[in-house]
């Protein structure tokens, strides 16, 4: 039966045809999902008289919302790589324990997260840089998010392994749906209801609940390779640790993410009010544009490049890197352009605000001016996550955001104020693709010294 037979062709087909089959509904999928938040900012930017407040307590929530998503990166991630080399190893029985894994890890670990943060919501806003005209707006939004938290993590994490299992299109198909649903929503609930920010939170879970609703039963198929097993609620700690262990480097970058979000944050507001977070939340929506465009060729990497090294075919493993390599240095090439020379036209999108304008002119083409080598950055700690050498991975994911970024927005201010905060960001940036450069040298050295179907022993630790 044809649904029952592994996507051979990820080690047989020209790595070039490849790559445009899986990383394009990827970045369809990816860039769909950064306008499921863009479309979120516009319509709460545009709310009447308090739309400058409502957007920049939708910026003090997001390293909130990292630190969820770090929570479900860390199952969703690593079981997607151990599929991906499972399936590579024709090892179906383990890949459909994976699947069952992360249902109730998910489960688990959402329902606890939600829990905890609902009982501690406001202290822990205010420390992420909410103010007495901004803490409304980020808890009403937040709250409606938590409550929809472990049904969320599930969505992504199923929504990546139907990717990876060779459906892509699928995987598309579902974003695209849950990004036009909610652009629908979104002002029905906003406006027509009058529910402000919180409709545009009901609209997201809404849309995420139907998408979660679709996966369940697509992954429920018993003519596919890849189903869940019965019984469907399963908890192998051995594979659970396996997992974990490789999401781990993404789930770290996440944390990350919040770690500096908080720091920004809280220097903005120092150094220029609650309309320099939303300028940062504005100039950041912006630039995740981008960002999530080379997500997608990373997602349109990983099942490539897992299931080669899985089955040891090394040189198309280095060929798939250097390619991916390639366009994505293309796209934040492109952000750099955009945002030097014309970034005045994409912030009036999310406001109509003059000051809120102007800060996030300026900090949208500070923050990026260095933007166009980040492409490299992102490809190499996606290419060790997928190729299951972990401890790089966590390196690479940590040293542009934790070990550079946070000690220069901390340091920085001290002598330049907000301008501080944005010229961090560049610097980080350049040093962090250097040191990601010297590590993907190190690795093509090992791979040249091997032939197709060698043991990858002189490599170093991966998942298998």
């Amino acid at each position: 039966m044809a649904g029952k037979s592994a996507p051979t062709e990820l080690g047989t087909r020209s790595i070039g045809s490849l790559l445009k089959m899986y990383a394009v509904p990827g970045i369809i999928a990816m860039t769909a999902s950064s306008l499921y938040n863009v479309v979120d900012s516009i319509y709460i930017g545009h709310i009447k008289d308090v739309g400058h407040y409502a957007i920049s307590g939708l910026a003090v929530s997001f390293p909130l919302m990292n630190l969820s998503s770090a929570l479900g990166t860390l199952v969703g991630v690593g079981a997607m790589t151990m599929i991906s080399v499972m399936l590579g190893q024709r090892s179906y029985e383990t890949a459909n324990k994976v699947l069952a894994n992360v249902l109730s890890l998910n489960l688990i670990i959402g329902v606890i997260f939600t829990a905890l943060t609902l009982l501690f919501l406001d202290p822990i806003l205010r420390f992420f840089g909410a103010s007495d005209n901004t803490l409304p707006f980020a808890r009403d939004y937040m709250f409606i998010i938590l409550l929809g938290n472990a049904f969320t993590h599930l969505y992504f994490g199923f929504n990546g392994i139907i990717r990876a299992a060779g459906h892509p299109k699928v995987a598309m198909g579902l974003t695209l749906f849950t990004v036009i649903s909610n652009a629908i929503l979104d002002p029905v609930f906003i406006f027509v209801l009058d529910l402000g920010i919180r409709g545009a939170a009901i609209a997201t879970v809404l849309c995420q609940l139907m998408a979660l609703a679709y996966s369940l039963r697509f992954l429920s198929d018993k003519d596919r390779f890849l189903h869940f097993p019965t019984p469907i609620f399963q908890l192998d700690w051995r594979i659970a640790r396996q997992s974990m262990a490789v999401g781990l480097g993404p789930f770290l970058m996440n944390c990350a993410s919040c770690v500096v979000a908080i720091f920004i944050n809280q220097q903005l507001r120092k150094y220029g009010g609650d309309l320099a977070i939303g300028a940062y939340g504005i100039a950041n929506r912006i630039t995740m544009m981008f960002a999530m465009v080379c997500m997608g060729f990373n997602q349109g990497l990983q099942p490539i490049a897992g299931y080669n090294y899985g089955a040891r075919q090394y040189s198309r493993v280095k060929e798939i890197f250097i390619l991916t390599a390639k366009w994505e240095i293309l796209v934040t090439t492109l952000c750099a352009v955009i945002c030097i020379f014309i970034p005045g036209t994409a912030v009036r999108l999310f406001t109509n605000d003059p000051e809120l304008i102007r800060l996030s002119t300026h900090g949208l083409r500070v923050m990026n001016c260095a933007f166009a080598v980040v492409g490299f950055g992102m490809v190499s700690g996606n290419f060790f996550q997928c190729l299951g050498m972990v401890k790089k991975s966590i390196f690479l994911s940590l040293t542009r955001q934790l070990l550079i970024l946070v000690p220069l927005v901390y340091l920085l201010p001290l002598w330049l104020q907000e301008t501080g905060v944005w010229i961090s960001f560049p610097i980080s940036d350049v040093a962090s693709s250097v040191i990601a450069l010297f590590f993907i040298l190190n690795l093509f050295r090992k791979f040249d010294q091997l032939k197709d179907g060698d043991e990858p022993s002189i490599i170093g630790s991966s998942i298998q």
